[in-house]
């Protein structure tokens, strides 16, 4: 038996089939396991995440997991909702540009209860946005859409925005952090998880073994690699659709297969973490979750661990997060810093340690947090297809049934992809794989 991928689904499955006597051989492109995670201990000894970290309300497989290899929870010191900051200056919540960005968040969620209409497939966030009255409103709310879902709002349609919000069950699912997506953390980081897993006893985990071909036929699964060739009974593919069509399969896929690796790509993201030797902001003010209006724009939030040191973690999605790739660290690091001295104090600009990572600059993912559907095209919404195709089966967060988008979508996944396999092996042959 063959995964492809050790992301979160590739370990999960990898793992659950392999405690049901199965010999499985996990084969990962890049040269760690971890996929859209990864974790990385500060220089202040503190393990932080710069993929994906938080445990949301309800991710009760990913509360189990974390549990089970030892790792501890903590709730996000969060607000009722962030502080605004246009430049240097802190928007008032009661002002016209925030009330007038709540009533169209509100109305959009109502409107998102049904399924949306088909015309607006053709209808992008950012032709809608340009509808919204106020230039500050306006840039509040394409803030917020572009970190929520990482696209290029003008390449994102309305009706894929309306059904992934419909599907979450509303914006506050989606953008909360108490009760909400964002609504606890780990303090080892949650990459340590697929770090264990990966590094657990019977695991076979070969990193740098990019698949780049797949034969499938009713004997079983032949992948070519950079490094090799495996054969197996069955195989999971479990990287994200736009990853996948960079493999050349043989027969070729069916039609709607390919028609999702065509019309979904990965966005843009860029995440940096600075640490400071405590959580200081906490003592001059409630908290520290903004959302900058300037350029680029982005959400800050305070995700120190219990008994510190203090970390605030940054996100910058869609063009403004590639805008960044042609600035130098330091520049990177001034021009996020910078709005919150004002707020927060000069100490802000001065981290002990400053970690980071532009996600669509990695070959081997592409970008984050999920795949996305171009403008005019509807399959890629989550959760997109899965359906086995002869021995190969598909896995992947973008696949869950609940919670796609997120770690607990993809443990789902690994977990439903390998009892398809195993009642497909079941039916037939036993499974393995040999390089």
């Amino acid at each position: 038996m063959a995964v492809v991928g050790a992301g979160m689904s590739g370990l999960v499955a990898a793992r659950h089939l392999r405690r049901r006597g199965v010999a499985v051989l996990v084969l990962e492109s890049a040269d760690r396991p971890g996929g859209r995670m990864l974790a990385e201990t500060s220089v202040l000894g503190s393990r932080l995440d710069l993929g994906g970290q938080w445990v949301g309300h309800g991710h009760r497989r990913l509360e189990a997991l974390a549990a089970e290899l030892g790792t501890e929870l903590y709730p996000m010191r969060t607000p009722g909702r962030p502080d605004f900051i246009d430049g240097s200056r802190l928007i008032p919540a009661a002002g016209p540009a925030v009330l007038t960005a709540s009533a169209v968040l509100l109305a959009w969620e109502i409107r998102t209860r049904r399924p949306a209409p088909r015309r607006w497939e053709a209808r992008t966030v950012a032709a809608w946005l340009g509808r919204v009255p106020g230039r500050r409103a306006r840039r509040l709310l394409e803030v917020l859409l572009s970190v929520t879902s990482t696209a290029d709002l003008d390449r994102y349609s309305m009706h894929a925005l309306a059904e992934a919000v419909r599907y979450q069950g509303g914006l506050t699912a989606m953008t909360a952090t108490r009760g909400g997506a964002q609504e606890k953390l780990i303090v080892e980081g949650a990459g340590t998880l697929t770090d264990r897993l990966a590094a657990e006893p019977g695991a076979r985990v070969l990193t740098g073994h990019r698949v780049t071909r797949i034969r499938h036929d009713d004997d079983g699964v032949t992948l070519g690699t950079t490094s090799g060739t495996v054969r197996a009974a069955r195989a999971i593919v479990t990287v994200p659709p736009p990853v996948s069509a960079g493999i050349a399969y043989d027969p070729p896929l069916p039609a709607a297969r390919t028609a999702l690796e065509r019309n979904t790509y990965m966005g843009s993201v860029y995440k940096a973490i600075a640490v400071y030797e405590r959580p200081w902001w906490r003592n001059r003010r409630e908290h520290a979750e903004f959302m900058l209006l300037g350029r680029p724009g982005g959400a800050v939030f305070d995700t120190s661990p219990p008994d510190g040191p203090g970390h605030l973690c940054f996100l910058v999605a869609g063009p403004e997060a590639r805008e960044l790739d042609g600035l130098r660290a330091e520049d990177r690091r001034r021009t996020l810093l910078g709005p919150l001295a004002p707020h927060l104090g000069p100490e802000v600009l001065a981290p002990a340690g400053w970690h980071e990572k532009s996600w669509h600059l990695v070959e081997h993912v592409g970008g984050g947090y999920a795949a996305l559907a171009s403008p005019g095209a509807t399959d890629g919404y989550f959760p997109m297809p899965s359906e086995p195709v002869g021995a190969l089966h598909w896995a992947g967060t973008e696949t869950a049934r609940e919670h796609a988008g997120y770690i607990e979508g993809a443990i789902e996944s690994g977990e439903r992809a390998a009892r398809e396999v195993l009642e497909g092996l079941a039916r037939g042959a036993g499974g393995g794989g040999e390089v």
